[in-house]
Formats: structure tokens, C-alpha cells, sequence
């Protein structure tokens, strides 16, 4: 990946407070900063959250910011990890769901990997997509009225998403490059 793509770029990763798949918040997060750009991490509270491998807990990570007291327009991109609990808990917090709907209306890059499609879902922001997620989430896209496919990665206008931890290295190239590219 190229160390300047997001050089001067600011990323906001948005989770709730536990069940985050860690891989899926450490692996972006690397690649940004490796790509020059500054990651950030909001959650619904203050404090620390609870990252899991799987279904054992994993380690924790602090909270630059809650998202009830930031906005869109403070960052130049936005990853949902997934992890089956951190979106499920993420939809329910009105102001997480605002803040991702906004973010999807402003047309800056958005990434959203296995589970985190849920959040997508919720802040209405999947009709007419394509996209990709944990394979158990296709109805709920398809509901949702977006289009389901089974690929590593799929990039729709300013929205990256991919299924599960295999897939985070063309995710992690997809999200530098529509963030490199994106003004």
C-alpha cells in the first residue's frame, strides 16, 4: 500500500462498546496509519471497549471520541468493524445510526466489513447498493433493498465493504484507495 494514500486524512472507526471483531478494528487500523492517515476511534461511550477473537474476549482499546459529540464533516472517512455484537448494539444507538446515515449522505468513503452491514442497514443506507457482508446478513441486504454478492470485496460509490477477516486485505486496499482518492 502507499505510505502517503491517506496522508493527512483523518478515519473515524465507529463501534459499540463490546463484541468488536479485533482483527477487524486492528487490521484497518494498521493499514491506515501505515498509509499516512490518522485513525480515530468512536464509540457510544467513553472510556475503553471490548474487542473479541471470535467468541473470547480479546483486548481493549481506548475511546478518542463519542459519536453523540462528534460529526461527519470532523473526518475524511468511516469504518464499521464487524464482530456479530458491535453492530448489533451499534443499531440501536440512535446517534451512531444518525452519524453513519449522515456520513453515507456526505459521499465520503465508508468501509463496512461482516457484520457491521447491520449498521448500514439500520441508517437505511443500502438500497440500490451492492454490496457484501458475513454470508448470514444476504437477506437482510436483500430486504434492505441492496444487492447481495459473495465476492472478497465490493466497492460501490463511496462504500467498500467485504465479508469477514479472510478478506481484509483487498478491503484494507479498497478503502486506501477510495480514501487517496476521494477530496
Amino acid at each position: 500500500m502507499n505510505n502517503q494514500a491517506m496522508s493527512g486524512k483523518t478515519v473515524a472507526f465507529l463501534v459499540a462498546t463490546e463484541g468488536i471483531e479485533q482483527v477487524e478494528l486492528t487490521d484497518p487500523w494498521r493499514a491506515v496509519q501505515e498509509a499516512g492517515g490518522t485513525p480515530v476511534l468512536l464509540s457510544t461511550e467513553p472510556g475503553e471497549v471490548q474487542a473479541f477473537d471470535h467468541l473470547d474476549k480479546a483486548d481493549t482499546f481506548p475511546v478518542d471520541a463519542v459519536v453523540d459529540d462528534v460529526s461527519p464533516d470532523q473526518y475524511d472517512a468511516l469504518v464499521l468493524p464487524g464482530g456479530v455484537a458491535n453492530p448489533d448494539a451499534l443499531r440501536t444507538h440512535e446517534p451512531a445510526v444518525a452519524f453513519v446515515r449522515d456520513f453515507m449522505g456526505s459521499g465520503k468513503p465508508v468501509a463496512a466489513i461482516c457484520h457491521a452491514i447491520w449498521t448500514l442497514i439500520e441508517a437505511d443506507a443500502v438500497s440500490g447498493r451492492e454490496l457484501t457482508s458475513w454470508p448470514s446478513l444476504r437477506t437482510d441486504v436483500r430486504n434492505a433493498g441492496g444487492t447481495w454478492v459473495d465476492r472478497e470485496v465490493v466497492v460501490d460509490g463511496n462504500l467498500v465493504t467485504s465479508r469477514n477477516p479472510d478478506d481484509l486485505p483487498a478491503f484494507n486496499r479498497e478503502l486506501a484507495a477510495l480514501v487517496a482518492t476521494h477530496a
